[in-house]
């Protein structure tokens, strides 16, 4: 029964998208653990495309089975990828970070992260209550 409260595909979304944003407020953190580092690039997590696609095409997202025999799907993480920063200004040390820029995506990837927490958080107390 709780396979099935978390498997549908808001759940599913949810995951991923946190999941997504994880990996982006990771890759922030890399970009200014190195902005004094000599060559390096800033890197950028685009997931939103990722997860549109997903959400467009059921066959990314994992089935439901209700019954034994039915087929099943394997389980994978979604395909979010690291890629590297389009433009920005690069430094005479060829680095491209920029504070400001890394720190509006952080704000912006931590807002959305919690946002999207709470909206599991008010499902979760929704089916706890429906389930009193």
């Amino acid at each position: 029964m709780s396979d099935s409260l978390f498997s549908d595909v808001s759940s599913v979304t949810a995951k991923a998208a946190l999941d997504g944003l994880s990996m982006r407020q990771q890759a922030i953190s890399r970009n200014l653990a190195n902005i004094d580092t000599p060559g390096y690039q800033a890197e950028t997590v685009d997931f939103q495309e990722t997860l549109a696609r997903m959400v467009d095409d059921d066959t990314l997202l994992p089935l439901t089975t209700t019954h034994e025999a039915h087929l099943t799907t394997a389980e994978s993480e979604p395909p979010f990828s690291v890629s590297l920063r389009p433009g920005g200004s690069y430094r005479a040390d060829q680095n491209n970070v920029d504070i400001d820029v890394e720190m509006a995506d952080m704000s912006e990837a931590g807002i959305q992260y919690q946002a999207i927490s709470q909206a599991v958080s008010k499902k979760l107390m929704l089916l706890k209550t429906l389930a009193k």
